[in-house]
Protein backbone atom coordinates (compact mmCIF):
# COMPACT_ATOMS: atom_id res chain seq x y z
CA UNK A 1 0.00 0.00 0.00
CA UNK A 2 1.52 3.41 -1.21
CA UNK A 3 0.09 5.65 1.25
CA UNK A 4 -0.04 9.35 -0.19
CA UNK A 5 -0.10 13.28 0.80
CA UNK A 6 -1.49 15.81 -1.03
CA UNK A 7 -0.10 19.51 -0.68
CA UNK A 8 -1.59 22.23 -2.74
CA UNK A 9 -2.67 25.54 -1.48
CA UNK A 10 -5.90 25.99 -4.28
CA UNK A 11 -9.10 23.77 -2.54
CA UNK A 12 -9.94 23.01 -6.28
CA UNK A 13 -6.45 21.29 -7.37
CA UNK A 14 -6.52 18.97 -3.67
CA UNK A 15 -9.82 17.98 -4.73
CA UNK A 16 -9.00 17.25 -8.40
CA UNK A 17 -6.04 15.02 -7.23
CA UNK A 18 -7.84 13.80 -4.65
CA UNK A 19 -10.74 12.19 -7.22
CA UNK A 20 -7.82 11.24 -9.71
CA UNK A 21 -5.91 9.41 -6.58
CA UNK A 22 -9.60 7.59 -5.84
CA UNK A 23 -9.53 6.44 -9.95
CA UNK A 24 -5.74 5.28 -9.56
CA UNK A 25 -6.98 3.24 -6.50
CA UNK A 26 -8.67 0.80 -8.93
CA UNK A 27 -5.39 -0.39 -10.47
CA UNK A 28 -2.71 0.37 -7.51
CA UNK A 29 -2.81 0.35 -3.89
CA UNK A 30 -2.66 3.62 -2.79
CA UNK A 31 -3.95 5.51 -0.11
CA UNK A 32 -4.82 9.21 0.59
CA UNK A 33 -3.62 9.64 4.22
CA UNK A 34 -4.74 13.91 3.92
CA UNK A 35 -4.46 17.00 2.42
CA UNK A 36 -3.07 20.05 3.88
CA UNK A 37 -2.88 23.70 2.00
CA UNK A 38 0.82 24.81 2.29
CA UNK A 39 4.66 24.23 3.02
CA UNK A 40 4.61 24.44 7.02
CA UNK A 41 1.59 22.21 7.40
CA UNK A 42 3.00 19.71 4.89
CA UNK A 43 6.19 19.40 6.79
CA UNK A 44 4.09 18.76 9.97
CA UNK A 45 1.72 16.22 8.40
CA UNK A 46 4.64 14.14 7.28
CA UNK A 47 5.81 13.84 10.50
CA UNK A 48 2.37 13.12 11.66
CA UNK A 49 0.93 10.64 9.24
CA UNK A 50 4.10 9.37 7.39
CA UNK A 51 2.84 9.39 4.03
CA UNK A 52 5.15 7.13 1.73
CA UNK A 53 4.63 9.62 -1.66
CA UNK A 54 4.02 13.56 -1.42
CA UNK A 55 2.15 14.76 -4.40
CA UNK A 56 3.75 18.54 -4.20
CA UNK A 57 2.42 21.72 -5.43
CA UNK A 58 5.66 24.37 -5.97
CA UNK A 59 4.01 27.65 -5.96
CA UNK A 60 2.52 28.25 -2.62
CA UNK A 61 2.21 31.38 -0.36
CA UNK A 62 3.85 30.06 2.92
CA UNK A 63 6.73 28.03 1.86
CA UNK A 64 7.31 27.01 -1.53
CA UNK A 65 7.54 22.81 -2.88
CA UNK A 66 11.67 23.10 -3.82
CA UNK A 67 11.93 24.26 0.07
CA UNK A 68 9.63 21.77 1.70
CA UNK A 69 11.02 19.04 -0.66
CA UNK A 70 14.66 20.31 0.73
CA UNK A 71 13.35 20.01 4.41
CA UNK A 72 11.74 16.44 3.77
CA UNK A 73 15.07 14.81 2.80
CA UNK A 74 16.50 15.31 6.01
CA UNK A 75 14.35 13.35 7.34
CA UNK A 76 15.33 9.55 8.51
CA UNK A 77 12.88 7.98 6.29
CA UNK A 78 11.95 11.17 3.69
CA UNK A 79 8.75 10.36 1.25
CA UNK A 80 8.65 10.20 -2.85
CA UNK A 81 8.41 13.38 -3.81
CA UNK A 82 6.15 14.36 -6.98
CA UNK A 83 6.32 17.63 -7.84
CA UNK A 84 2.90 19.20 -9.11
CA UNK A 85 3.53 22.38 -11.09
CA UNK A 86 2.63 25.05 -13.80
CA UNK A 87 6.10 26.07 -14.51
CA UNK A 88 6.16 26.44 -18.18
CA UNK A 89 8.59 24.93 -20.33
CA UNK A 90 11.23 26.89 -20.15
CA UNK A 91 11.48 26.00 -15.80
CA UNK A 92 10.86 22.13 -16.66
CA UNK A 93 14.26 21.18 -17.95
CA UNK A 94 15.72 21.17 -14.41
CA UNK A 95 13.41 19.04 -13.48
CA UNK A 96 14.10 16.26 -16.31
CA UNK A 97 17.87 16.47 -15.94
CA UNK A 98 17.68 15.88 -12.20
CA UNK A 99 15.45 13.08 -13.28
CA UNK A 100 12.56 14.44 -10.35
CA UNK A 101 9.04 13.47 -11.08
CA UNK A 102 6.73 16.05 -11.92
CA UNK A 103 3.30 16.03 -12.81
CA UNK A 104 2.25 19.63 -15.35
CA UNK A 105 -1.11 21.35 -14.12
CA UNK A 106 -3.39 20.55 -15.27
CA UNK A 107 -2.65 16.92 -14.34
CA UNK A 108 -3.74 13.75 -16.18
CA UNK A 109 -5.13 10.76 -14.37
CA UNK A 110 -2.94 8.25 -16.50
CA UNK A 111 0.34 10.68 -15.98
CA UNK A 112 -0.41 10.91 -11.70
CA UNK A 113 -0.99 6.86 -12.64
CA UNK A 114 2.42 6.66 -14.30
CA UNK A 115 4.10 8.75 -11.49
CA UNK A 116 2.87 6.73 -7.97
CA UNK A 117 4.17 3.41 -9.73
CA UNK A 118 7.14 4.86 -9.73
CA UNK A 119 7.28 6.52 -6.81
CA UNK A 120 9.59 3.99 -4.54
CA UNK A 121 12.21 4.65 -6.67
CA UNK A 122 11.95 7.96 -5.30
CA UNK A 123 13.07 8.45 -1.89
CA UNK A 124 16.74 8.82 -2.71
CA UNK A 125 16.46 11.98 -4.29
CA UNK A 126 18.03 13.92 -1.24
CA UNK A 127 21.03 15.15 -3.94
CA UNK A 128 18.91 15.88 -7.09
CA UNK A 129 16.98 18.43 -5.01
CA UNK A 130 19.63 20.24 -3.86
CA UNK A 131 20.82 20.58 -7.56
CA UNK A 132 17.32 21.36 -8.40
CA UNK A 133 17.10 24.18 -5.75
CA UNK A 134 20.31 25.83 -7.48
CA UNK A 135 19.21 25.73 -11.09
CA UNK A 136 16.35 27.32 -9.84
CA UNK A 137 18.20 29.75 -8.02
CA UNK A 138 15.37 28.43 -4.83
CA UNK A 139 16.79 29.99 -1.65
CA UNK A 140 15.40 28.72 1.79
CA UNK A 141 13.31 30.66 4.00
CA UNK A 142 14.15 28.41 7.17
CA UNK A 143 17.18 26.08 8.14
CA UNK A 144 16.33 22.31 9.35
CA UNK A 145 17.70 21.18 12.56
CA UNK A 146 17.47 18.21 14.50
CA UNK A 147 16.48 18.87 18.39
CA UNK A 148 15.99 15.99 21.01
CA UNK A 149 15.07 13.41 17.99
CA UNK A 150 12.34 16.11 16.21
CA UNK A 151 13.23 18.93 13.17
CA UNK A 152 13.12 22.28 14.23
CA UNK A 153 12.82 25.26 11.64
CA UNK A 154 14.68 28.25 12.42
CA UNK A 155 13.74 31.10 10.09
CA UNK A 156 16.60 32.68 7.83
CA UNK A 157 15.31 36.22 8.87
CA UNK A 158 16.08 35.54 12.95
CA UNK A 159 19.74 34.44 12.30
CA UNK A 160 22.24 37.03 13.81
CA UNK A 161 25.47 34.70 13.09
CA UNK A 162 26.38 31.65 11.27
CA UNK A 163 30.11 30.29 13.34
CA UNK A 164 31.70 26.98 12.10
CA UNK A 165 33.32 24.67 15.22
CA UNK A 166 34.67 21.34 14.27
CA UNK A 167 31.89 19.33 12.46
CA UNK A 168 28.88 21.59 13.45
CA UNK A 169 28.05 25.13 12.64
CA UNK A 170 26.25 26.94 14.95
CA UNK A 171 23.10 29.19 14.09
CA UNK A 172 22.69 31.81 16.92
CA UNK A 173 19.46 33.69 16.53
CA UNK A 174 18.70 36.54 19.08
CA UNK A 175 17.15 34.27 21.76
CA UNK A 176 19.08 30.70 21.03
CA UNK A 177 21.75 28.72 19.41
CA UNK A 178 21.23 25.37 17.49
CA UNK A 179 23.70 23.16 15.53
CA UNK A 180 23.54 22.12 11.36
CA UNK A 181 25.77 19.88 9.66
CA UNK A 182 25.44 21.72 6.82
CA UNK A 183 28.58 23.37 5.36
CA UNK A 184 29.29 27.04 5.99
CA UNK A 185 30.58 27.47 2.55
CA UNK A 186 27.56 26.08 1.22
CA UNK A 187 25.45 28.27 3.56
CA UNK A 188 27.36 31.63 2.22
CA UNK A 189 26.47 30.28 -1.22
CA UNK A 190 22.62 30.27 -0.64
CA UNK A 191 22.29 33.26 1.56
CA UNK A 192 25.25 35.53 0.55
CA UNK A 193 22.80 38.51 -0.21
CA UNK A 194 22.00 38.56 3.45
CA UNK A 195 24.95 37.42 5.55
CA UNK A 196 28.98 38.93 5.06
CA UNK A 197 31.34 36.43 6.08
CA UNK A 198 33.89 37.99 9.05
CA UNK A 199 36.06 35.51 9.30
CA UNK A 200 36.93 31.88 7.57
CA UNK A 201 34.86 30.39 10.17
CA UNK A 202 32.09 32.85 10.61
CA UNK A 203 29.40 34.44 8.63
CA UNK A 204 27.25 37.30 10.10
CA UNK A 205 24.13 38.95 9.49
CA UNK A 206 24.22 42.28 7.94
CA UNK A 207 21.29 43.55 9.00
CA UNK A 208 22.63 42.58 12.94
CA UNK A 209 25.57 44.39 12.61
CA UNK A 210 25.42 47.93 14.71
CA UNK A 211 29.21 48.94 13.92
CA UNK A 212 32.73 47.81 14.74
CA UNK A 213 35.36 48.41 17.77
CA UNK A 214 38.88 48.41 17.69
CA UNK A 215 40.49 45.85 20.13
CA UNK A 216 43.78 46.90 20.86
CA UNK A 217 46.43 43.75 21.42
CA UNK A 218 47.89 42.70 24.68
CA UNK A 219 51.78 43.57 25.25
CA UNK A 220 54.00 40.88 24.60
CA UNK A 221 55.82 41.49 27.65
CA UNK A 222 58.57 44.32 25.95
CA UNK A 223 56.34 47.34 25.55
CA UNK A 224 54.68 46.22 22.30
CA UNK A 225 51.05 45.94 21.95
CA UNK A 226 50.54 45.23 18.26
CA UNK A 227 48.18 45.68 15.88
CA UNK A 228 45.20 44.75 17.39
CA UNK A 229 41.74 43.79 15.37
CA UNK A 230 38.36 44.61 14.58
CA UNK A 231 35.28 43.48 16.37
CA UNK A 232 31.50 43.47 15.40
CA UNK A 233 29.27 45.08 17.61
CA UNK A 234 26.19 43.24 17.16
CA UNK A 235 22.49 45.24 17.51
CA UNK A 236 20.85 41.92 18.97
CA UNK A 237 22.95 40.64 21.49
CA UNK A 238 25.82 41.43 23.52
CA UNK A 239 28.44 38.97 21.95
CA UNK A 240 31.08 40.23 19.55
CA UNK A 241 32.88 38.61 16.71
CA UNK A 242 36.25 38.54 15.57
CA UNK A 243 37.00 40.12 12.37
CA UNK A 244 40.21 39.08 10.73
CA UNK A 245 42.78 40.95 9.15
CA UNK A 246 41.81 39.56 5.62
CA UNK A 247 38.48 39.88 5.35
CA UNK A 248 38.29 43.66 7.26
CA UNK A 249 38.27 45.69 4.19
CA UNK A 250 35.34 43.41 2.24
CA UNK A 251 32.96 43.76 5.56
CA UNK A 252 33.80 47.09 5.90
CA UNK A 253 32.71 48.13 2.14
CA UNK A 254 29.88 45.08 2.35
CA UNK A 255 28.13 46.69 5.55
CA UNK A 256 28.84 50.40 4.72
CA UNK A 257 28.37 51.08 8.80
Amino acid sequence: MLNVLIVDDEPLARSRLTQQLAECARQLEVKLVGTVDGGMAALEAVDQLHPDAVLLDIMMPDMGGIEVARHLVTRETPPAIIFVTAFDEHALPAFEVQALDYLLKPVRTERLLDALKRAHRLKRNEPRIEELARALGSCRSHLTVSERGRMVLVPIEEIVYLRAELKYVTIRTHHKEHLTEESLTALEQEFGERFVRIHRNALVARAAIQGFQRVKARSDGEGDAGEGHWEVVLKAIAERLPISRRQWPTVKSATGV
